[in-house]
């Protein structure tokens, strides 16, 4: 059995970490109502306007920027994987690095080149070491804007414009609730066309079609990606808050069996002791 002074060592070392992981916790949990007030008030706009995209398919096709839409046959991927700038939450990294490397065995892909968009310290620290990075946007997050989403969007357009790229996957945790994180998978790039998609036949236009799409199709393209920063955002402290939480219990419990562990030594050294100082009143009385 351990001595009392390294008994007492361990409760201290483990009160220590139960308050870093419950001031954690705290911090996180203040963050994910902010950043969950945010996601749930953008969802309903960026699903309307992604069913929009979809109605637009056949119009796309016809207009200006009917390069968007084009299938060719994929040579070259780009993966938008986001993640996070800070561990402690779990799971949360480690499964968009792998789904984000999975894509490499998908058959749609079998002979594709990828490159590989990220934002998150933690997935660029694992990703450079095997994958071709061709841009590092982990300071995103330091302020999360739709100004800077638009810069990183443009640029992808030209890429895609230009042939560099044939098809562009974004990758990230969808929010569900604080204790569930759903990782989605979704094509930016070709627009996805939809035969079956509602008539456009009931709306009228102002000004024409062709103006409007030319202008609502590229900012959907951002929203898009916005979306996904914001999802990816408030799922991290979602998944920070939980991770934290069980850590703080963890530590609770061992520290409780710590305690008990210190009270049975104690009382074990005061019973020798009571048996030494018996033992030798009764030699002196001898």
């Amino acid at each position: 059995m351990p001595n009392l002074k390294e008994i007492r060592n361990r409760i201290a070392s483990v009160s220590s970490t139960m308050k870093i992981t419950s001031a954690i916790k705290m911090v996180s949990a203040a963050k994910l109502k902010k950043a969950q007030d945010a996601i749930t008030a953008m969802k309903p706009y960026s699903e309307k306007l992604n069913e929009l995209m979809v109605s637009f398919s056949e119009v796309i096709s016809s207009s200006t920027i009917s390069y968007l839409s084009t299938q060719r046959p994929i040579k070259n991927v780009l993966v938008i994987a986001i993640a996070s700038n800070r561990g402690f939450c779990g799971a949360f990294n480690s499964n968009i690095i792998k789904q984000s490397k999975s894509l490499k065995s998908d058959n749609r892909f079998s002979s594709a080149n990828f490159d590989f968009i990220v934002m998150g310290k933690k997935i660029n620290d694992i990703l450079i070491k095997t994958e071709k990075i061709t841009q590092n946007n982990s300071d995103i997050f330091d302020d999360l804007s739709y100004e800077k989403t638009s810069k990183i969007i443009d640029k992808i357009i030209d890429d895609f414009e230009n042939e560099k790229y044939d098809h562009v996957e974004i990758i990230y945790n969808s929010f569900k609730n604080a204790a569930n994180q759903i990782i989605k998978s979704e094509q930016l790039l070709p627009i996805v066309d939809d035969s079956n998609s509602d008539s456009l036949e009931n709306y009228i236009f102002e000004p024409s079609m062709e103006q409007i799409v030319s202008e609502l199709v590229p900012k959907s393209l951002k929203i898009q990606l916005f979306k996904a920063l914001r999802d990816s955002f408030a799922s991290e402290h979602g998944a920070r808050m939980t991770a934290m939480h069980k850590a703080t219990d963890n530590a609770t419990e061992l520290k409780d069996e710590l305690v008990l562990t210190y009270n049975k030594a104690r009382q074990a050294a005061i019973t020798n002791e009571i048996l030494e100082i018996v033992s030798g009143a009764e030699a002196l009385k001898g």
